[in-house]
């Protein structure tokens, strides 16, 4: 009852949060009982269902990230509800532990019309091409759906319980300032996989590799590759990844340089304020973006490959990224609301802001495309 009485108060953004969890963790729910359903038709030891599984974790962390960040913005978007939870009695923890129940109620609700689509299904209702599908012809266990589909709705509320600190729950509260720029270790690990794993990527694609070693087969039908360009591209992805905060900082020091307007000094200082905030969710769209589209190059150049489970996981992949860097974007929008007004009350144009936005936005998709374009090429290269 207390969700449903925080449910009454829901706007347009936390009612698009509520229902895109609930969407993703449906579609993985799908996943997890097409996998049990194909279990339960193939012959006892054909094996495969292992690899089913392992099929459905990139979704299931991809709902886990999303939920995540979801949770994270809460507090930020909506400071009058936490305000009222506190006034009721409610700690940080508690505050916390209510902003996970919620997700994982979300995910809960995904996941049972999931199943009870299944179960309708199974009902001699679907054809004979959706019948392995579903393990039609063989009894369900019931805790089995059960046990499987649990792990959505509890992977998406730890998750979001993890994301919240207890400190941002508190509205009001005045957070010790973070530091603006990046430790140098920081710098100097993503930096260093990068180095190594190029190096390693061109060992592994020299003349003459694929005769050592033994060949690793790659799923969806994207063909064999070598141990160590496989391995060197993964080193070099997660270095880009890590290294997109930086960039994003660097370059908006960049557009402050020297004797700035101020439409380069407002467009510079905010995208290096907001860096370490922008850089994770940019990371992953742009890795999840680059390596779909080199599976879908590879796709293209050698048709008939193509499956369709893993289209619609790379869907689910994309959206739950995208999804994630706009629920950021609009959590930095409501935390810079004040910085805002002030500069308006000081006659600030709002067509600078505007220009300002538009400058960060063209910056921070620079930095994007170079190291979402540098993941694909070297992809790419592998999968050639």
């Amino acid at each position: 009852m207390f969700y449903l009485r925080l449910a009454r108060g829901y706007r347009a953004p936390d009612l698009g949060r509520w229902l895109l969890t609930s969407a993703a963790g449906a579609v993985v729910a799908a996943f997890l009982l097409r996998a049990l359903g194909r279990a339960m038709s193939d012959p006892l030891g054909s094996g495969g269902a292992v690899t089913r599984l392992l099929w459905c974790l990139p979704p299931l962390a991809a709902v886990a990230w999303f939920a995540a960040v979801a949770a994270r913005a809460v507090p930020a978007q909506r400071p009058e509800r936490i305000t009222g939870l506190i006034a009721a009695g409610a700690g940080p923890a508690r505050i916390r532990a209510l902003i996970a129940g919620e997700t994982a109620l979300a995910g809960t609700l995904g996941c049972a019309l999931t199943l009870l689509l299944f179960l309708i299904l199974r009902n001699d209702i679907a054809g004979a091409a959706l019948a392995p599908e579903l393990g039609m012809g063989v009894e369900l266990p019931p805790a089995a759906p059960i046990t499987l589909l649990v792990l959505v709705p509890l992977v998406a509320g730890i998750s979001a319980a993890a994301a919240v600190p207890v400190t941002d729950a508190l509205p009001g509260a005045t957070p010790a300032p973070g530091p603006r720029g990046f430790h140098p270790l920081r710098i100097a690990l993503p930096t260093g996989l990068i180095v190594t794993g190029v190096a390693l990527e061109l060992y592994g694609l020299r003349p003459g590799a694929a005769e050592d070693g033994r060949p690793v087969r790659l799923p969806a039908g994207l063909g064999t590759t070598s141990t160590a360009a496989l391995g060197g591209w993964a080193m070099t992805a997660l270095g880009l990844a890590l290294l997109t905060g930086p960039l994003l900082s660097w370059a908006g020091r960049l557009l402050a340089l020297a004797r700035p307007t101020p439409l380069r000094l407002l467009a510079g200082r905010g995208l290096t304020a907001e860096a370490r905030r922008l850089g994770p969710p940019l990371a992953v769209f742009a890795l999840t973006l680059a390596v779909v589209l080199t599976v879908v190059r590879h796709w293209v150049r050698t048709p008939g490959n193509a499956d369709i489970l893993p289209v619609v996981e790379a869907g689910l992949l994309i959206g739950c990224a995208a999804a994630a860097v706009v629920v950021r974007l609009a959590e930095i929008r409501t935390a810079r609301r004040e910085v805002t007004d002030a500069l308006l009350g000081l006659g600030t144009p709002p067509r600078l802001l505007y220009s300002a936005v538009a400058i960060r936005t063209l910056t921070a998709g620079t930095v994007l495309l170079l190291t979402g374009g540098l993941t694909a090429l070297l992809g790419a290269a592998v999968l050639a």
